[in-house]
């Protein structure tokens, strides 16, 4: 079977504690530690979860010293963030986002 990257990208998406991730990360790039504060969860749950994560691009790393800093990809990710933003204000309406 073909891979097909519309269910890989939101299958990847589809986990609450990626979701957090995601947007604790449009608020601020952050590192392990910090993300594991702000969500209060387990690292190796965050850690897991991270990796799936950059596996898919969605999230990338750099380093500061010995830390890494996680954020969103700029280029691609933070624009569909946006998008789905707009529609949800436009086309959500009536309870089906909240």
């Amino acid at each position: 079977m073909k891979c097909n990257p519309y269910y890989r990208f939101f299958s990847i998406l589809a986990n609450p504690l990626r979701i957090d991730i995601v947007n604790a990360l449009k608020e601020k790039d952050s590192s392990v530690n910090e993300l594991v504060k702000k969500l209060d969860v387990e690292q190796s749950k965050l850690s897991h979860a991270l990796s799936s994560l950059r596996a898919c691009n969605i999230v990338e790393s750099s380093s500061e010293g010995k830390m890494r800093i996680y954020s969103l990809n700029k280029d691609t990710i933070l624009p569909i963030l946006e998008l789905i933003d707009k529609h949800a204000n436009c086309h959500c309406k009536g309870g089906c986002c909240e």
